[in-house]
């Protein structure tokens, strides 16, 4: 019967008919005009549900009351103690968990962990919802890992979800873990937003402040939606505004504790045994075996914490010779890590700089290990390159070059050497190719260890401030290179790949820095150059190779042009300066001009003054020119004129005060400015009183 309007129809609100399956076609491409255009390729769009076709098929009157999501229902009503249909609201939070369980089931399965930032905190919001809508239901202690047990059954025989039943207990601890930081705040987040509500009505306000929502998220863990949905179940909004404020401001502290490094400054570790630790460049697994954050040993951390992390084996290279350390990924049971860093601690521990993007991680457990294999690669590229470049500016540049600091990323290299004068450009040219030439022979790396006496009498360089054991490290490019390294190399130069230097400067008395690219970022930056060379060329109308010969041919064009305009404008001012002496006048004897010059500067206006001048041979000449809004005003007077008593200095005063501007000059010659350009032909006729009044 529906909702027994006599209107009520397909697509009435009342629900009394169901749409179960649509069909659009699609035809046209509606234009910004609002025309409408016929699509190249017409198509039929589509759109059948699965839980809207089961529904009519089970005779049920929603989605929720299916075998697809029932059983979850069921559940959560047992655990609570309710029953489902009785009563709209205790359904509304079945339906919620029901529905949240099923969906946080499925992205768990896929590999999302909990998290404060993307898909991680999807996950985190509709777990978080679901558990509060359990406490609205009544239950007390966790209820989760039973609704995912509901889930696993329902999909249990479907093919597509075959994994979601291998991870079944998985899926249940990455859960349960989540519920246990949640369940451990929640009471104290909602009696606290219970008072504020209060407050708030009691108040006659109707916006929890943003700062106190931001307090509800960093302290109690409550997702801003969250915080939001409650309070619109009590008519009241959340200062968003305020909420971003707050989180940017301590989005900014975290940045700047980062930077001072006090979050993974290194605490004692006198208790550690680090014994045992090793570095094993083909590490795949290693057990974690410290952690700490804000200098203190944890036993745990979790997602949006850094931490640093010493595990029992690494295949991280740790920063050091002016090279960064390596970056990667930490996977354990329930978290992801990235390692931004691997430092070295004076007795040679090597410590990863990480922050966690998902989950969680204890001391103890096992992570895999995936170094970010192609920056990895690429500081190896750029290191072995420094190499090669200090070799190169010793043969090119002279024997007194020697280095002075380096610093080795996966984007770029610098080295700082030793030498009182720039290096030319043709030396950094010859610099540049004899390194290339040398990537080009395709030699391996050879890397060796020997005693540092053995290695002085090889020949292998060495920087003067480094301090060195016993046993050095020597790297070696046969019949090239061969210095004292301990950081990561190519196994062979071609590697390298290629060799660009983009800049060389001065950084302090005596001491040059060269910036250099390899690999992908040199190919990059040819690549870009070149796209810069075939635009040029486009606009010029010519071939790349052309480019230079267009460009002198352009220059030589516009020179022409310059000088027949320098013509025309000089044939302009004499024109000008005709016309204007076709409008002398007489006072007192003295010829006065008077009159606006077709010029757009005050120089172009002298110069057509001068020539009037010299036209009229004794006299006075007042002229202007308006152009952009701004007047330009100048008086010239002749020997005789302003020994008459002419004084163009004062004339003009007078004239610029007209066209609300000011100036003054010499008996002889004045100018000034001003902005009333429509006051021009006034500002004339009080110069021609004035010079009346000068030779009365």
């Amino acid at each position: 019967r529906g909702c027994g309007s006599p209107t009520c129809a397909v697509g009435c609100d009342c629900d009394r008919y169901l749409e179960i399956w649509n069909l659009v076609f699609t035809q046209y491409d509606r234009q910004e005009d609002g025309s409408y255009k016929n699509l190249a390729h017409k198509n039929i769009d589509t759109g059948c549900g699965l839980e809207r076709l089961a529904s009519v098929v089970q005779n049920k009157k929603t989605n929720f009351e299916t075998d697809l999501l029932y059983p979850i229902i069921e559940y959560a009503a047992k655990v609570a103690g309710v029953e489902y249909g009785k009563d709209e609201k205790t359904d509304i939070s079945l339906k919620v968990i029901a529905d949240h369980a099923r969906s946080m089931a499925v992205m768990i399965m896929d590999g999302i962990l909990p998290s404060n930032e993307g898909r991680g905190y999807v996950l985190r919001r509709i777990l978080r919802r679901a558990i509060r809508h359990g406490r609205m239901l009544g239950i007390k202690g966790k209820f989760l890992e039973g609704a995912v047990d509901a889930v696993v059954e329902i999909y249990r025989d479907a093919s597509d979800f075959g994994e979601l039943v291998a991870k079944h207990d998985y899926i249940k601890k990455v859960i349960s873990i989540e519920e246990d930081r949640f369940a451990a705040t929640l009471n104290q987040g909602m009696d606290l937003l219970d008072e504020e509500i209060k407050a708030l009505k009691a108040d006659g306000k109707d916006e929890l402040p943003g700062e106190v929502g931001f307090r509800l998220y960093d302290t109690f863990g409550f997702p801003w939606e969250l915080t939001e949905e409650i309070l619109h179940e009590n008519g009241l909004d959340l200062d968003k505004d305020g909420f971003d404020k707050a989180m940017n401001e301590q989005r900014e502290r975290a940045r700047n504790a980062r930077a001072e490094n006090q979050r993974v400054a290194v605490p004692d570790l006198s208790g550690i045994d680090v014994s045992k630790l090793t570095v094993d460049p083909e590490a795949k697994e290693a057990k974690v075996v410290a952690i700490w954050k804000d200098g203190k040993l944890v036993d745990e951390i979790t997602d949006g914490e850094e931490a640093g992390i010493i595990l029992d084996k690494t295949p991280f290279y740790a920063e050091g010779g002016g090279q960064v350390g390596d970056e990667g990924m930490l996977l354990g049971e329930f978290g992801r890590i990235k390692a931004t860093n691997a430092k070295k601690l004076p007795d040679g521990t090597v410590y990863h700089v990480s922050y966690v993007e998902e989950g969680q991680l204890k001391v103890g457990e096992t992570v895999k290990i995936e170094v970010d294999q192609e920056k990895k690669l690429a500081s190896a590229r750029n290191h072995t390159a420094t190499h090669l470049l200090q070799a190169a500016l010793k043969q090119v540049v002279g024997d007194q070059v020697n280095q002075a600091g380096s610093s080795v990323t996966p984007d770029r290299l610098r080295f700082d050497f030793t030498n009182f004068e720039p290096v030319t450009p043709q030396q950094l040219a010859d610099v540049e190719e004899l390194v290339n030439k040398v990537i080009l022979k395709g030699q391996d790396v050879e890397i060796s260890h020997m005693s540092l006496e053995e290695a002085k009498k090889a020949g292998a360089m060495a920087l003067f401030s480094e301090k060195y054991g016993d046993v050095v490290r020597v790297v070696r490019v046969p019949g090239f290179s061969m210095e004292l390294c301990a950081g990561s190399h190519v196994k062979n130069v071609g590697q390298i790949g290629m060799f660009k230097i983009v800049g060389e400067t001065g950084i302090a008395s005596g001491v040059r820095r060269i910036e250099a690219i390899t690999g992908k970022a040199a190919l990059d930056y040819a690549n870009e150059k070149f796209a810069v060379l075939q635009k040029a060329a486009s606009l010029l109308k010519a071939n790349e190779d052309d480019v230079p010969a267009a460009v002198e041919k352009l220059q030589a064009e516009n020179k022409e042009m310059a000088g027949k305009l320098a013509d025309v404008a000089a044939m302009q001012e004499k024109a000008d300066a005709q016309q204007l002496i076709a409008g002398v006048k007489e006072v007192n004897g003295i010829s006065v001009v008077t009159g606006k010059a077709n010029v757009e500067n005050m120089d172009s206006l002298r110069e057509v003054a001068d020539l009037t001048l010299s036209k009229i041979e004794s006299g006075v000449v007042v002229l202007g020119c308006a152009n952009d809004g701004k007047v330009n005003l100048v008086v010239k007077a002749s020997k005789d004129a302003v020994k008459r008593g002419i004084h163009a200095g004062k004339i003009i005063k007078k004239a610029a005060a007209v066209v609300g501007g000011g100036g003054g000059g010499r008996p002889d010659m004045a100018q000034a400015g001003g902005k009333k350009a429509e006051a021009l032909p006034q500002a004339f006729e009080k110069a021609v009183a004035v010079i009346e009044a000068q030779l009365a």
